[in-house]
């Protein structure tokens, strides 16, 4: 059986969807004649904690795990929520940030390059080295973000002969939030030096989405494959619907991603129709920035509002299955057109119809029409999202809200690491 190293930051019992690929993939990879030997870091400042993740870790899987030097611990002393939003990803629009996180993000996009686990490059890779010329390993993976863990990947392929295969779960320089970092010219230069290194120094690339693809093809030569996200759970088939017609969304809502435009349509239905206003419940799961919350009050829509806070794995899926409409929202902008948020694949797997609200040409919507899953919509088309979310409560209504979707298997966890292990024995 091939054996091959996985480098990864994000491990049980770290929660969020940054976890799940790989934890996924080392699950089935024996299935496929490959065997997976996980290194990750011993002492990691995980911002989400999941306790149900360490169910589906393999028991006799090779672990190596190696210290790790984490600044946001001490940063967290000058200001611990500050620290826990910032390192979610969760950054307050520029014109609300206090003196204290303007600081923070300024220091995290010019002294921490590529990002704040960078001091763990260099001593991962003089240990990994010694480790690799003792075994019989000559295939290595790296996934990022952090995207240090593509820095470990070219150093080891700098020193020793081996394939290495660079897993891309976001973009590197085209990442929403590169801009809100306060980079300075010769730190934005620095992240795209390191960047087209990688891109051109890996023997095989992986991304999660279409887009993300034909921007690194503009940047390499090397060969690309697309390997989406997915789920792991059984299709839905007799799940208990909520009561209210409830539309829910699972997973962080940051400020960038706040859709005006749906709380206003909501808003405007729940004027027109007192039915509606009674039955209708918008649940929200995960972190929620204030600014979020804000807009929705503002729309008078405080009482159907549920903050139902993070919530396990395990939880999220029942919640999925149990909603009438699954909310899924992206940042309108040309740099999130790329990314594909690990919940639709479950919320695929749920079967519950999908409203999803995005940039154009988002490769979401894509996925959405080959699987007739549900609807995709840009932030300016109010009247088609009303007219749709009109149709859904009626459907709502006769308990005939139902999806019809199609070709969902070809995104189960277990098809993807098919997929992954041709690559890794190629």
């Amino acid at each position: 059986m091939k054996k091959v190293l996985i480098v990864t930051y994000y491990w049980p019992p770290a929660g969020g969807p940054g976890v799940q690929r790989w934890l996924k993939f080392v699950k089935y990879l024996r299935d496929y004649g490959v065997e997976p030997v996980v290194y990750i870091p011993e002492n990691p400042n995980y911002p989400l904690i999941d306790e149900s993740f360490l169910n589906e870790v393999p028991q006799d899987i090779e672990m190596i795990r190696q210290p790790i030097f984490e600044p946001y611990k001490f940063a967290s002393f000058l200001s611990k929520k500050d620290t826990k939003t910032i390192s979610s990803g969760i950054i307050k629009q520029k014109e609300k940030q206090s003196f204290m996180q303007k600081l923070m993000l300024y220091i995290r996009g010019n002294f921490f390059i590529p990002d704040a686990r960078k001091f763990w490059i260099k001593p991962s890779v003089r240990f990994l080295k010694s480790y690799l010329e003792k075994t019989n390993i000559d295939t290595i993976i790296t996934t990022g973000p952090p995207h240090s863990l593509h820095l470990i990947g070219l150093g080891l392929k700098k020193e020793l002969l081996l394939r290495w295969i660079s897993d891309f779960r976001d973009p590197w320089t085209q990442i929403g939030y590169q801009k809100d970092l306060k980079l300075t010219k010769n730190s934005a230069e620095k992240h795209q030096k390191l960047e087209k290194e990688v891109l051109k120094a890996a023997d095989q690339i992986i991304t999660t989405s279409f887009t993300t693809k034909k921007e690194f093809a503009s940047k390499t030569t090397k060969p690309i494959e697309v390997i989406t996200n997915g789920f792991d759970s059984e299709l839905n088939t007799n799940s208990i619907l909520d009561e209210n017609f409830s539309i829910s969304h699972i997973g962080s809502l940051l400020s960038g991603r706040n859709p005006k435009l749906l709380w206003k349509v909501l808003a405007e239905i729940s004027e027109e129709n007192e039915n509606f206003r009674t039955n209708f419940k918008l649940k929200l799961y995960g972190a929620v920035s204030d600014e979020v919350v804000q807009s929705i009050k503002e729309a008078g829509l405080e009482n159907n509002l549920i903050l139902g806070g993070y919530i396990s794995h395990s939880k999220a899926i029942a919640v999925q299955k149990e909603s009438q409409l699954l909310l899924l929202i992206e940042i309108n902008s040309e740099e999130t057109k790329g990314i594909i948020a690990g919940k639709l694949f479950e919320y695929l797997a749920a079967k519950r119809p999908i409203l999803a609200i995005g940039p154009g040409e988002w490769d979401v919507s894509k996925i959405i029409e080959e699987t007739a899953s549900g609807k995709s919509f840009q932030y300016h088309q109010d009247s088609a999202l009303k007219e749709y979310i009109l149709s859904s409560y009626q459907k709502y209504r006769e308990n005939q809200l139902l999806s019809d979707s199609k070709n969902i298997e070809d995104y189960h966890r277990k098809n993807l690491t098919k997929k992954l292990a041709k690559l890794i024995k190629k």
